[in-house]
Formats: structure tokens, C-alpha cells, sequence
């Protein structure tokens, strides 16, 4: 019999470079999780497939050794908007399944880049498909444009006939897969993202009280991930003469250097700080000098689980976020959930866990308590996948 044949569509990220660092039997130090791509191989190694994972990172690449093959490819228009956007998904979408045709393979597991209702083009070769839902399907507060609808529309026949299962971030993410089959999808395989127990050791586990009180950010730096929202709750306490109260904004983005002008501008550069990209290492020193973790995605963005969350939660810092990121609801004892948008809100929790240190430490202290389910490999994507797999029959 021969082997099992999986092509994944994962994300952005390098995969070329996770298969480089899995060849000599390490995780992607570039990331402080488990690599959901360094699982998909892992699963492959377990179940003896013939791999073929194809990320839509821009900087074109291709590998192959033994069974496995990895591949960059970029979305055609990525960053595009409008009707071109929709243009350049429909065309990575098709290549994937050519490459899938071309590769002859059984299962073709898809997360990123593609646009769903065209995946139910695979069943007519006889090639089963696995959705990997790692953000929501549309946005939470602001019902779908005519466009979205009509996309919306001719995919739910993917999930609720034409795929084998689904993988899906717990919370609103599946949720919106049942509603869009009418409660009759594919089964739905939830997973969260994994961590190594050691990947956190070194981060001290609580934040020191003296001041300054530091707020953290971490993820990408565009306005639809609130960082602006952000700058104006340290104008606003900065005009409350809160001169204690200071921001570490980590990451890369095309806002970047919009955001560093308006921080100088207002006076505020050595208070709200802009780190850009930081590796692993240094971004958990942050964590460790930080005392809470702020994640205020706005209402226009579709959020994912937002593994931000649960590096907070691993690093002992409480979260102040909203329900429009599904990750509260498994750490809501350790969080301050605000309503979207609401920058006075935001501002207000961090006055709340910073001059109110009993309810700080209650918050603190049950990070402790919720830190195992991310630690579990039994809530990982790779074992999502590898059930999923398992109740597949090789044709």
C-alpha cells in the first residue's frame, strides 16, 4: 500500500526555514510556539505520509528531503484590496489544487491564502479536504458586505458536505463554522496553539510592583490591531499626569513607522516604546519586565485565537482584552475584558490592575491555574490532525 499524501496550505510564515531547523530535529526559534508547520511535519513523520507543505511567505524558496517537500510561495496581489484582492486568492487557490492534482494527493489540509468554496473543487478528484480555521470566517460585529456574503454562501457546502473535518480555534471561530453550515457541519476538531514547557522558564513570573507600571503589546502594527487606540490611552494618561504608567509595543507592521512619528509628536517616544521585530528571546524579556499584556484588536479585523493570549498567560501577566478575541473565554479568570473599541475602557483597566493590586494578583495569580491546556500536546493542531487522519481509510 502506498503512502498517505497530505499537501497543507499553511500561513505566512517560512516554512522552508521551520524544515531546515525540523531536519536536524529543532523548533523554529523564531517563534515561541510550537510551529504549526513543525507539527503538520511531525504528523507526517508519525503516520509515514508524503508531505508537501506550501506556506505564502514572499520570500520564494523551495526544499525537498525524503518524503517531504516545502515550499514558499507567494499570494498573488497579497496586500492588494477589492475585487484584485479576491482575484489573487482565487488564483493561489487554483494552484494549490493544481499542485495537489500534480502531487496526487489524498488529503489536502488548508489554512491560509485560499478562497474556501473553490477547495470544493478537490472532491471531484477524489482528494479529501481538511479546513484549518485559525481566524474567524467574518468579522464579529459588522455583518458580511454583499461580496463576503456571496463568498460565504458558495463556501458553506465545503463545511457542511464536502470536507472531511474541520480544524478550528475553539470559541468564535467554530462557532461561525456551525452557524455558516446551519448546525449541520463536518465535525469540527478544535485545537489550541502548543508551547514547550521550557519555552517560558526564564521569564520571571511576576512583574516587579515598584513603578513604572509597564503595558505590553505584542503582534502586528497595523491600526486594525488597535495600536493607535493604544497611543491614545497613553496621550489621555499622560494628561491625567500618569507619568508611572509606560508601553513596550513589539512587533513589525506597516504602521511601524506611523506609529513611532505620532508617539514622538506627542512627546511620548521614551513612555510608549516601539521595539519593531523582536526575536523570541528578547521579546520574552519584555514579558518578564512587563505587568500586564493588552491585546485591543479593533472590530474591523477578523481575529483568531491570538497566541499573544496565551503567552501571556505563560508568562504570568493578565490580558486586558476584548470578546472580539476568542482566546478570553479559556482565560477569562486571569483577564479584563473591555467592549471593543473603546479606548476609555482600555484606559480604564489599565488604572484598574495597576492602582488596585489585590484584584493585580488575583488576576496574577490565576495565570498559574490556566497554563496547562497550552502545555497539553492533546489540544495541539498536530493531534487535531493526526485524529482527523487517523479515521481516514487510504484509498
Amino acid at each position: 500500500m502506498s503512502n498517505l499524501r497530505i499537501l497543507y496550505a499553511a500561513g505566512p510564515g517560512d516554512i522552508v526555514g521551520t524544515f531546515r531547523y525540523w531536519l536536524h530535529g529543532k523548533d523554529d526559534p523564531r517563534v515561541p510556539d510550537v510551529a504549526y508547520s513543525r507539527q503538520f511535519l511531525d504528523v507526517c513523520q508519525q503516520v509515514g505520509a508524503d508531505g508537501w507543505v506550501i506556506s505564502a511567505n514572499p520570500r520564494r524558496d523551495l526544499v525537498e528531503a525524503g518524503a517531504i517537500r516545502a515550499e514558499n510561495r507567494p499570494i498573488t496581489f497579497d496586500g492588494r484590496s477589492g475585487l484584485i484582492f479576491h482575484v489573487g486568492r482565487a488564483l493561489y487557490t487554483l494552484g494549490l489544487i493544481r499542485s495537489a492534482i500534480r502531487f496526487r494527493a489524498d488529503v489536502v489540509v488548508a489554512a491560509h491564502g485560499v478562497h474556501w468554496f473553490l477547495l470544493s473543487l478537490l472532491p471531484l478528484f477524489g482528494i479529501k479536504v481538511v479546513p484549518a480555521i485559525h481566524n474567524t470566517l467574518w468579522l464579529a460585529l459588522v455583518p458580511p458586505r454583499f461580496t463576503e456574503r456571496v463568498l460565504l454562501f458558495l463556501a458553506r457546502p465545503l463545511f457542511a458536505s464536502w470536507s472531511l473535518a474541520i480544524l478550528a480555534h475553539p470559541g468564535t471561530c467554530a462557532r461561525q463554522v456551525s452557524e455558516l453550515a446551519s448546525g449541520r457541519s463536518r465535525p469540527i476538531v478544535p485545537f489550541l496553539p502548543f508551547y514547550r514547557e521550557y519555552a517560558f522558564t526564564g521569564v520571571p513570573q511576576r512583574g516587579a510592583r515598584r513603578p513604572p507600571f509597564r503595558v505590553m503589546f505584542a503582534g502586528r502594527i497595523e491600526a486594525d490591531k488597535g495600536v493607535f487606540d493604544l497611543l491614545e490611552v497613553a496621550r489621555q494618561l499622560t494628561e491625567r499626569h500618569r507619568l508611572d504608567i509606560e508601553f513596550d509595543i513589539c512587533g513589525a507592521g506597516s504602521c511601524l513607522e506611523r506609529l513611532r512619528r505620532e508617539a514622538t509628536a506627542a512627546g511620548l517616544a521614551e513612555r510608549f516604546r516601539c521595539h519593531g521585530y523582536l526575536e523570541p528571546r528578547a521579546l520574552g524579556k519584555i514579558f518578564g519586565a512587563c505587568h500586564v499584556v493588552v491585546v485591543p484588536t479593533r472590530s474591523d479585523f477578523t481575529e483568531g485565537f491570538n497566541a499573544v493570549v496565551a503567552e501571556a498567560i505563560l508568562a504570568g501577566r493578565p490580558v486586558i482584552t476584548s470578546r472580539l478575541c476568542p482566546a478570553i473565554d479559556l482565560v477569562r479568570d486571569a483577564a479584563v475584558e473591555i467592549p471593543p473599541n473603546d479606548v476609555a475602557a482600555c484606559r480604564d483597566a489599565i488604572l484598574l490592575l495597576c492602582d488596585q493590586n489585590p484584584i493585580y494578583e488575583i488576576k496574577r495569580n490565576a495565570c498559574s491555574q490556566l497554563k496547562a491546556q497550552f502545555f497539553d500536546s492533546r489540544n495541539s493542531w498536530g493531534e487535531g490532525l493526526s485524529r482527523i487522519l487517523a479515521n481516514t481509510a487510504k484509498v
